[in-house]
């Protein structure tokens, strides 16, 4: 008898601290089971996004959200992938089909010093940071004019040219002039 209350017991307070007994609860319905969550009151969570170029460059905003509705707070980030989450903040990660704000304001083409294609912040010929490299270039096969060009800098303008350069100079990379 005293194992029969005991266990009823364990029963009652299990159920109890799920909050099946809770007043006035109902067995949720199977579509309310797949309905988004209801916020009782607004959730605070730190939102970190970080934007993937093609460029290699990553870029990272973080937001303060106020959540009062998680099907508004879901859309809002509809195309962004969930990467990490916990309880303070939510990590959001975005391919981007572009070239990076930095490219696009001061990266420039040009050749580093062992002869590989590269982009540098700011002009090469004022010796920038290198922020990218490609493929080394033989340097024999390229006529003057186009040696001068990297030398001096070509800026990246758009995604466009980004790639139309690097396509550009391709044929003189050095594993193409071994064959």
């Amino acid at each position: 008898m005293k194992s029969r209350l005991l266990l009823l017991l364990v029963m009652i307070i299990g159920l109890s601290a799920s909050g099946a007994l809770a007043a006035g609860a109902e067995k949720p319905s199977h579509s309310e089971k797949e309905a988004t969550p209801v916020i009782k009151e607004p959730l605070e969570r730190k939102v970190i996004l970080k934007r993937h170029y093609l460029d290699g460059e990553v870029s990272e905003e973080t937001v303060n959200e106020t959540i009062l509705s998680m099907e508004d707070f879901w859309a809002k980030y509809e195309d962004w992938q969930l990467v990490d989450q916990n309880s303070v903040e939510m990590v959001f990660k975005k391919q981007e089909n572009d070239i990076s704000p930095l490219m696009k304001v001061n990266g420039f083409f040009g050749i580093s010093e062992d002869g590989t294609l590269s982009i540098f912040n700011g002009r090469p010929d004022n010796h920038p940071m290198i922020i990218h490299s490609f493929f080394q270039i033989d340097l024999g096969r390229l006529d003057s004019y186009k040696q001068k060009e990297l030398l001096k800098g070509i800026p990246i303008l758009n995604k466009d040219h980004y790639e139309e350069v690097i396509e550009a100079y391709k044929p003189y990379s050095v594993l193409k002039s071994k064959n």
